[in-house]
């Protein structure tokens, strides 16, 4: 059995236990069959003696009996006796030793002839007649016969019966089954041609194998948007990771063979240097990003002031903004308290500055907006810049995506860690953009309440 599929032993307890049942309502139905039939003869024998005494009557000293009186009827046979038990009427089976003696009213089950016979006496004084017996007698073993007969058919049948169960059986098993070997059938060319955008596709179905498909298609989707994103995070990074790399090697190369004076050395070592902070800010977010993916970065929460660490992180980018002419204004609630970290807090305000700022209209306005709003903490940074278009709307939380990317000076992963900062934190983050007008990017946290402060 553990060397067959599953398919042939379901097939296999199914044949079984039809056999099984098969078996169980034969015996059943013969054991109550036999028992209603042997009822029904003695049954028939004893209301064939009782009624009897209907059709006799006495007359002058003779017995007259009426000539519809039945002596055989269903197997059973009745005759009628004087009180010496001389035979008077009817008729007995010939293997029946007619000489037993008589019991009144009593049934009886007697051997004669090498046979079974029902034996039911009953004695009555007739009129001018005296004593009469009326005996009914029936073979118990024809029910016997009629039960051996059934059995022979039986013998015939069942097989039958089981080789149907058998088909029947294996032909619901491959049925069933047929999905299964289609889910197999998928997933070995999956794996065999590397083809994750292959689906299952049983299509709508209540039962557990089709629940089963819907469930794997859906982790073939996943595997495959987590597939493209790897492949497209690997070649991303390579391509922010090449050009520093590049400037660095050719500025190496040349302070080698050209630097002359120690101000030229100084001027590559600084060139060097400053793709080297470059690379080392772009390694620090993909290790936070990296540790975020498999929750292995720790949040460290405690209760923050969201609307001093807003004003600050303001006053920190007027100088950036300033550079641009960019004009920028705050209007932000005091109080707000959240529960949070504050070092990933900072980051995520700093990204959103230094993303309208980026992106922003020189010589426009950059609004930072901080409110409390159904119980949760709304904070807005507006810009009157280049926008983004409706159709790209859903890319801008993706790594290393940029509106603009011949603007340079970051790697796309800012908005990634907003994204990530806030979830981390509870909440959430939103974008509403107009290409050419500007765009507002939108971050609800949870307000810390009385009852987490206890």
């Amino acid at each position: 059995m553990k060397r067959l599929s599953v398919k042939m032993k379901v097939t296999l307890w199914f044949t079984l236990l039809m056999t099984l049942l098969g078996c169980v309502m034969l015996g059943l139905l013969f054991y109550v069959g036999e028992q209603s039939a042997q009822v029904g003869t003695r049954n028939t024998m004893i209301a064939m003696v009782e009624n009897s005494w209907d059709e006799m009557d006495g007359d002058g000293g003779q017995l007259e009996i009426d000539d519809d009186l039945e002596y055989f009827k269903d197997g059973a046979y009745l005759a009628v006796y004087d009180g010496a038990g001389l035979p008077l009427y009817g008729a007995a089976p010939r293997e029946f030793d007619n000489s037993l003696p008589f019991s009144d009213r009593e049934l009886r089950t007697v051997q004669s002839g090498g046979r079974t016979w029902y034996l039911y006496d009953a004695r009555e004084e007739v009129k001018d007649c005296g004593t009469v017996w009326v005996r009914g007698v029936a073979a118990a073993d024809n029910v016997d016969s009629t039960i051996v007969t059934l059995l022979r058919l039986a013998a015939v049948l069942l097989p039958l019966f089981v080789t149907l169960a058998a088909v029947g059986g294996y032909l619901i098993a491959r049925r069933a089954f047929r999905p299964v070997r289609h889910i197999t059938q998928t997933a070995r060319q999956i794996s065999e041609g590397n083809d994750l955008s292959r689906r299952i596709g049983l299509g709508e179905g209540r039962d557990e194998i089709y629940t089963l498909a819907a469930e794997f298609d859906r982790m073939f989707t996943r595997l495959e948007e987590a597939f493209e994103n790897e492949k497209q995070f690997t070649s991303d990074a390579s391509h922010e990771l090449r050009t520093p790399i590049s400037v660095i090697l050719s500025q190496c190369e040349y302070g080698l063979e050209h630097a002359a004076t120690l101000e030229e050395a100084k001027e590559c070592l600084e060139a060097v240097m400053d793709q080297a902070e470059k690379m080392a800010a772009l390694i620090a977010q993909l290790l936070t990003l990296a540790r975020a993916d498999k929750n292995h970065k720790k949040l460290h929460l405690e209760p923050v002031d969201l609307s001093e660490l807003a004003q600050m992180v303001a006053l920190q980018q007027e100088e950036s903004a300033a550079q641009r002419g960019i004009q920028l204004e705050t209007q932000i609630e005091p109080g707000i308290l959240v529960q949070g970290d504050e070092t990933m807090l900072m980051r995520m305000l700093i990204n959103l500055m230094e993303n309208g700022i980026k992106y922003g209209k020189g010589g426009g306005r950059l609004t930072m907006r901080l409110a409390r709003r159904d119980g949760q903490a709304v904070g807005e940074v507006e810009d009157d810049g280049i926008g983004i278009a409706a159709d790209q709307l859903d890319q801008v939380w993706k790594r290393f995506w940029q509106a603009d990317p011949a603007r340079g000076g970051g790697a796309g992963l800012g908005l990634s860690m907003v994204k990530w900062i806030a979830e981390a934190h509870g909440g959430s983050v939103a974008v509403e953009s107009r290409l050419g007008e500007g765009t507002v990017f939108r971050f609800f946290l949870p307000i810390k309440t009385k009852k987490t402060e206890e």
